[in-house]
């Protein structure tokens, strides 16, 4: 959804892998890049279409980096992000240190085997208990650098001006139409 969003005013059709109904692959990668490529490639052999896959996750700084590429796993079969969360705060307690940063991989692969990767990230602090409705998964505990709201406060267009995925989009317009980022 979000990246449909930031990919709009490129007047580019998006379609998911379930639209197309293509097989889910096992995610076996020790890294968000990794796991993205996984991802697009096999989307892009199988639909013989251009494919722009996603791997991305919260990193927590007192917790080594977990959950990392473990992210939606720590949320179980049923994506209970809500258990995730409990399971975070639980983690830290006793923990002065609250920081933390999501990170967004992408990887666009072509049918023909060539693939491109960029990586984008925000820092910003874990709050409990969690606040606001809006995006999905830990949104409603981060609190980005700078700002007051959680991403789960947030209006979407307010997050995808700040977050790991418009990071990572930007670096990826950039790198696909030669153009500086800032």
């Amino acid at each position: 959804r979000e990246i449909g969003d930031l990919l709009a005013p490129y007047g580019v059709e998006v379609l998911s892998a379930g639209d197309l109904d293509l097989a889910e692959p096992e995610e076996t990668g020790d890294t968000f890049i990794d796991n993205a490529v996984i991802k697009a490639e096999a989307a892009a052999r199988a639909a013989r279409l251009p494919a722009l896959a996603d791997d991305s996750g919260l990193a927590v700084h007192a917790l080594g980096g977990r959950p990392g590429i473990h992210s939606a796993r720590w949320a179980g079969p049923e994506r209970d992000f809500g258990a995730a969360m409990r399971k975070i705060e639980a983690a830290l307690a006793g923990q002065a240190d609250r920081t933390a940063h999501f990170v967004a991989a992408l990887a666009l692969a072509w049918p023909d085997g060539h693939v491109e990767t960029v990586e984008g990230t925000v820092h910003g602090t874990l709050v409990w208990p969690p606040r606001g409705t809006r995006g999905f998964g830990y949104d409603p505990m981060f609190v980005a650098d700078g700002r007051s709201q959680t991403f789960g406060e947030m209006e979407p267009s307010a997050k995808h001006a700040i977050s790991h995925r418009a990071d990572a989009f930007r670096k990826l317009v950039a790198l696909c139409f030669d153009i500086e980022t800032k």
